[in-house]
């Protein structure tokens, strides 16, 4: 586990499942493959489990993840450095 101490020292927020009321902020789709490296490294340890369904950047470089973990769906935010995040 000391190789992913520099990348995610936060812990995970707790997942809400189910709708969220909040201010849109231009999130725009990407592939898993333009994610950077610390936020895939972050959601496979603070979620094992989670299947990603679609990622998402605003111009802030701030990530929106929308997972399934088993058969319930969240939303997760990280900075691009690996860092959970409110929203």
């Amino acid at each position: 586990m000391g190789s992913f101490a520099s990348i995610a020292t936060t812990t995970a927020p707790t997942l809400n499942f189910g709708n969220n009321a909040f201010v849109q902020e231009d999130f725009k789709e990407i592939t898993t493959a333009e994610l950077p490296e610390a936020v895939k490294t972050a959601l496979k340890t603070s979620y094992p489990d989670a299947k990603l369904e679609k990622a998402y950047v605003n111009s802030n470089k701030e990530y929106k993840l929308d997972i399934t973990v088993i058969d319930q769906k969240a939303t997760v935010y990280a900075d691009a450095n690996g860092n959970w995040i409110k929203k």
